[in-house]
């Protein structure tokens, strides 16, 4: 079966749930996770949860343990809290969750970001795989980072990652 075969058959609507991770922002100046919400939407996806949690490890497991478990999500979308700084953790914890790591995900929104921002993409930490049976994603905070993955990588194969995880 060809990789255009595989896409037809996925799910036509995925069912998302999208976390940022911040100490400073709220519902109305998250636009990262607007941002992420809208392209769901536009595509015809669905978003079943989302929250904003501080920049906290404890936190930020706590709210991926409830997402992962939910039965109505096939997805999480996190953004936020991928740098180098002191007060950033996203990737520790997303790793630790990932059963099957993406390494492609990062490499190439490290190679897209550079295109876009230069030598500074090296660190970003993006990173993308499965966690209990769902596709869990970990993107930059910032707006221009959530819009360049989402049109070029998230988008294109979101269906076809769920599809492939549910044995279809």
């Amino acid at each position: 079966m060809s990789v255009h075969e595989h896409k037809e058959k996925g799910k036509k609507s995925i069912r998302c749930f999208v976390i940022t991770v911040s100490d400073t922002r709220d519902e109305t100046s998250d636009t990262s996770g607007q941002t992420i919400k809208r392209f769901l939407a536009d595509e015809g996806h669905e978003t079943t949860g989302y929250r904003i949690v501080k920049d906290e490890p404890a936190q930020i497991e706590a709210l991926l343990n409830q997402a992962l478990s939910r039965a109505d999500v096939d997805a999480v979308i996190v953004n936020g809290g991928t740098g180098i700084a002191p007060r950033d953790g996203t990737y520790e914890v997303v790793s630790r969750f990932l059963d099957k790591k993406l390494d492609g995900f990062g490499e190439l929104f490290r190679y897209l970001s550079y295109l876009d921002i230069g030598s500074a993409a090296i660190m970003s930490r993006a990173v993308a795989g499965t966690a209990r049976g769902k596709v869990l994603i970990s993107l930059p905070g910032s707006r221009g980072a959530v819009t360049l993955a989402m049109e070029k990588l998230i988008l294109p194969e979101l269906r076809h990652m769920v599809s492939q995880l549910q044995g279809q």
